[in-house]
């Protein structure tokens, strides 16, 4: 039996041509999630796709990337694979298929390559912020809430607990921001 695996990153990504994809490769089960790829770590339909395939069985998936993206994580999933008897392969990169010799070293390749990718694209991308940095264009990210607010709030007698309740934020940030008041 071939299992698919689906994933994107995104709620607001779609499934959909994946999906398509695992289907016509003739995968009689498909299991989907709309989780991070980082790690394989709280990636529940993964867990449960390898927990479903069987001696014999072949784990399919549309991009390697979709697996995994640490060739750590990568040789875990394909160890555990092997241990049940089963197989893996890639679509879109039809030299990936852990039923054969070549497969095998093509997958520990391009495992090894994607890893290196992701490093250097996260490289740039801190490179690109300690720039935008230096230069005063680039200010992190904008405060989730309004301590001014908070503050007017406080001064006005509220509890912490209303006060969250009151601008939809957990009483942890507000408690925060008492702490950071406080130390001023």
């Amino acid at each position: 039996m071939i299992v698919g695996y689906a994933r994107v990153s995104s709620s607001s990504q779609s499934l959909e041509v994946q999906h398509e994809q695992l289907e016509a490769a003739g995968c009689e089960k498909i299991f989907a999630e709309k989780r991070s790829g980082r790690t394989v770590e709280g990636r529940d339909a993964l867990a449960d796709a390898l927990d479903f395939v069987r001696e014999g069985d072949v784990l399919a998936v549309t991009r390697l990337d979709r697996l995994a993206r640490s060739v750590v994580d990568l040789h875990r999933l394909i160890e555990r694979l092997n241990a049940k008897g089963c197989g893996f392969r890639v679509l879109q990169q039809s030299g990936i298929d852990t039923t054969t010799s070549t497969g095998k070293l093509t997958l520990s390749i391009l495992g090894a390559v994607a890893e290196f990718e992701a490093d250097i694209r996260r490289d740039r991308q801190r490179d690109g912020i300690e720039r935008a940095k230096a230069r005063g264009v680039y200010r992190g990210r904008k405060p989730s809430i309004d301590t001014a607010r908070i503050e007017t709030l406080m001064a006005a007698g509220m509890a912490p607990a209303a006060i969250a309740r009151e601008m939809g934020v957990g009483r942890a940030s507000v408690y925060r921001h008492m702490g950071k008041a406080g130390a001023e």
